[in-house]
C-alpha cells in the first residue's frame, strides 16, 4: 500500500491519458490543469523573488527582473542544473497551454497603455518622434547591410542556403526592434507615463517595432509563405488604423458616457470592452502583426476620463501581477544562453551587441538632437529606445523556427537583448532621470507601483 502511494505521489506530474496502451503516455485535460497551476505558482513566485533582487540591488525595475526571471526558469539555469524538475514543471505539451495566458497578458498590458497614452504630448512632439522614429529603423538596416555579409561567413550563425537579402532584412529587423512592453513597463514604474519624453519614446518605439514585424513578414514570404503574407500583414494594420483614425473615437464615445452616467463601470460595459480588445487583438494577430498591436491600438482610441481609471482598477492588478509575468516565462522557455561557446564566437556576440547599441541609442539620440531636443532629453529618450526585451526573444524564436537562423545567432541575439534591456534604466537615470527628479520636473519613482 505505502509503495503504491509513494508511485502515486511520483507520477502526480505524469501523462495520464486514456487507459489503453497506445495512448497511455498522451496527456489528458486533467494534466493541463495541473501543470498549469503548479506553473503559475512557481511564475509568480519566481518573478517577484528576482524582481525583488534587481531592485534592491541593482536598481532595476520590476518588469526586468521579471524578464531575467523567465530565462531563470529555462533551459539557461534551472533546466541546465536541474533538467528533471524543469522538465516536469515545465513539459512541452503544456507549453501552449502558457503560450495563449501569455499572450491575453501581454496583450491586455498593452491595451492598458495604448489607453494612458497622451496623444496631445505627440502632437506637440510629432516632428521629434518622427526623426527617432526614422532613425531607429534606418541606421539599423544601414549597419545590418555592413555585417551581414560578414556573419554569413560563419557557420552556423544563418540557415544554409538563405540568401543576403533575406538575411539582411532579418537582422535589421532584430535590431530595429525596441522592446515595446518592456518600454511601456519602465515608462510607467518611472514615472514617465503623463510625460512628453515618456510618450514620444514609445510612440516611436511603437512604430519601429510594428516596421519590423512587416519587414519580418516579407522575409517569411520569401521562405514559402507567399507574398500574400506580406500583403495581409502590412495593408491590414495600414486599413484597421485608418479605419480607427477616421471611426474609433466616435464609435467607442458610448462606452465613456455610460461609465460617465453610472458613476463607475458596469459588468456589462467592462464585458464589451473586453470583447472589443479580444476582436482587436485576434485581427492584429490572424494578419501576421501581433496580438499587443491590436490591443495597443485599440486602447489608444478609447474614450478616457473615468473610463480608463474604472478599467484600470478592475483589470490592471491582474494583468500585471498574474497574467504578464507567463508572457515573459513563455520566451524564457526557449532561450538558450550555452551555444555562445567559443572565443571567437564570444567576439562576433560582443560585435552584435556593439553595433545594436550604436543603432538604437545613437541613431536615436542624433535624430533628437537634430529634431530641436535638448541633450538630456535626446539622452533620455536613447536610452530607452535602445531597450529589445522579450519583442527580441519573440522574433527570434520564429527566426529560430522558421530556418532563417541557427541557434548559435539566436544565442547570441538573446544576449544582445539582455544587456540592452538591463542597461535601459541606469542608462536613462544617468543621464535624465536622476537631475529630472532633482529639479520637480519628474516625481521620486513610485516604489508601490514598481513592487
Amino acid at each position: 500500500m505505502l509503495d503504491e502511494i509513494t508511485g502515486a505521489m511520483r507520477d502526480v506530474l505524469g501523462a495520464h491519458g486514456p487507459a489503453v496502451q497506445a495512448a497511455a503516455n498522451s496527456f489528458a485535460p486533467s494534466d493541463y490543469s495541473i501543470h498549469f497551476f503548479l506553473q503559475l505558482a512557481v511564475i509568480l513566485a519566481t518573478c517577484r523573488l528576482v524582481g525583488w533582487a534587481g531592485q534592491r540591488f541593482l536598481g532595476q525595475p520590476q518588469v526586468v527582473g521579471e524578464m531575467i526571471a523567465g530565462v531563470v526558469l529555462g533551459p539557461s539555469l534551472l533546466g541546465l542544473f536541474l533538467p528533471d524538475l524543469q522538465a516536469a514543471i515545465f513539459p512541452k505539451e503544456t507549453r501552449n497551454v502558457l503560450y495563449a495566458g501569455a499572450q491575453l497578458g501581454v496583450g491586455l498590458y498593452m491595451f492598458l497603455v495604448g489607453l494612458t497614452l497622451n496623444l496631445d504630448h505627440f502632437r506637440t512632439k510629432a516632428r521629434s518622434a518622427a526623426a527617432v522614429s526614422a532613425a531607429g529603423i534606418a541606421v539599423p538596416f544601414l549597419l545590418a547591410v555592413l555585417i551581414t555579409p560578414l556573419l554569413l561567413n560563419v557557420p552556423g550563425l544563418f540557415a544554409p542556403g538563405i540568401g543576403t537579402g533575406s538575411a539582411t532584412l532579418f537582422l535589421g529587423a532584430c535590431i530595429a526592434l525596441t522592446a515595446f512592453p518592456m518600454l511601456a513597463r519602465i515608462i510607467h514604474e518611472r514615472g514617465l507615463a503623463d510625460t512628453s519624453l515618456g510618450t514620444l519614446s514609445l510612440t516611436a518605439g511603437a512604430f519601429d517595432d510594428a516596421v519590423s514585424w512587416c519587414v519580418l513578414a516579407v522575409v517569411l514570404a520569401t521562405f514559402g509563405g507567399g507574398a500574400g503574407i506580406a500583403v495581409i500583414a502590412i495593408g491590414g494594420a495600414v486599413l484597421y488604423a485608418a479605419f480607427l483614425i477616421l471611426f474609433g473615437r466616435r464609435l467607442l464615445a458610448p462606452l465613456g458616457r455610460a461609465v460617465e452616467a453610472r458613476g463607475e463601470m458596469s459588468m456589462t460595459v467592462l464585458s464589451i470592452t473586453l470583447t472589443l480588445f479580444c476582436i482587436s487583438a485576434f485581427f492584429m494577430d490572424a494578419i501576421g502583426i501581433h496580438a499587443i498591436f491590436g490591443g495597443f491600438i485599440l486602447g489608444v482610441f478609447m474614450p478616457r476620463g473615468l473610463f480608463v481609471a474604472e478599467l484600470k482598477r478592475k483589470v490592471e492588478p491582474l494583468a500585471v501581477v498574474l497574467l504578464l509575468p507567463m508572457f515573459f516565462t513563455y520566451s524564457g522557455l526557449n532561450t538558450r544562453m550555452d551555444m555562445v561557446n567559443s572565443p571567437s564566437l564570444l567576439l562576433i556576440a560582443l560585435g552584435v551587441l556593439a553595433v545594436s547599441i550604436l543603432a538604437k541609442f545613437g541613431a536615436c539620440w542624433a535624430a533628437a538632437r537634430l529634431a530641436g531636443e535638448d541633450n538630456r532629453t535626446a539622452l533620455g529618450i536613447g536610452a530607452l529606445m535602445n531597450s529589445r526585451g522579450l519583442m527580441e526573444l519573440i522574433i527570434i524564436n520564429i527566426g529560430l523556427q522558421k530556418g532563417i537562423i541557427g541557434p548559435t545567432l539566436f544565442a547570441m541575439l538573446v544576449l544582445m537583448a539582455i544587456v540592452t534591456t538591463v542597461m535601459a534604466t541606469p542608462l536613462f537615470e544617468a543621464v535624465y532621470g536622476r537631475k529630472a527628479r532633482a529639479s520637480g520636473e519628474l516625481g521620486s519613482i513610485d516604489r508601490k507601483v514598481a513592487a
